[in-house]
């Protein structure tokens, strides 16, 4: 039987009141796509909205583009995926041996904010299923709690610093900093310098602080399930 991840993307594509449109960052959701699927990971994509989730304008300039998204790009099979991805209402975890959640910074408005993400990701923990997230995406834990407690209490934990949302000149426009965020609530955050891979594993929560690290993090994943 061959192992089933479900990602989650965000449905949001307003980058704050700058009139500029955001989504989910391709790389993130290419790279671990492929590092999975092309080891017989059968991936599910599910959104807040279902139908096609918006795309990171930035994420399709060229100095963006790797291996995976050119893949990406020509791949009709994922292409089809993305087109039709099914309402996050509608899916459940016991479908699936674990979940992964691409970034960019739309999620840090719907899916930090989605009681149904919340719960889902609740679900899978809570029966010993690994959850992973990359870059902006650990931003989704904002809420999460397990039995009165922040998930990310006392866990080891990385996501993209201030130092990088600084570097894309967005600190003033999101609606929180991820690694502000991430201390507040009681996790143990660690990061490396700027733009470089950098994965922690802690138990079955994964984290990634940034695009350069979504491989690292499926690579991860890869190895709990």
């Amino acid at each position: 039987m061959s192992k089933k991840v479900l990602f989650v993307l965000t449905s949001h594509d307003e980058l704050g009141d700058t009139g500029r449109k955001t989504g989910f960052w391709t790389e993130e959701l290419a790279a671990p796509y492929y590092a999975l699927s092309d080891k017989e990971v059968e991936i599910t994509l599910a959104s807040p909205k279902g139908g096609l989730p918006p795309i990171d304008p930035k994420s399709e300039e060229p100095s963006s583009q790797t291996d995976a998204t050119r893949r990406m790009d020509t791949d009709e099979v994922l292409q089809d995926k993305l087109k039709n991805t099914h309402k996050l209402s509608e899916v459940k975890s016991e479908d699936f041996d674990a979940v992964f959640y691409p970034g960019g910074h739309g999620p840090l408005w719907d899916l930090a904010e989605d009681k149904v993400s919340q719960q889902l990701i609740v679900d899978f923990y809570s029966n010993e299923k690994p959850v992973a997230f990359v870059c902006h995406a650990p931003g989704v834990l904002k809420d999460v709690k397990i039995d009165g407690e922040y998930l990310v209490k006392d866990k080891n934990v990385t996501g993209f610093t201030n130092t990088e949302e600084d570097a894309v000149q967005l600190t003033d426009v999101v609606p929180f900093l991820v690694e502000d965020m991430l201390k507040r609530n009681g996790g143990v955050y660690s990061k490396i310098e700027d733009w470089n891979p950098y994965a922690v594993v802690d138990g079955r929560l994964i984290t990634g602080q940034n695009p350069a690290s979504s491989e690292k993090v499926a690579g991860e994943l890869l190895k709990l399930i």
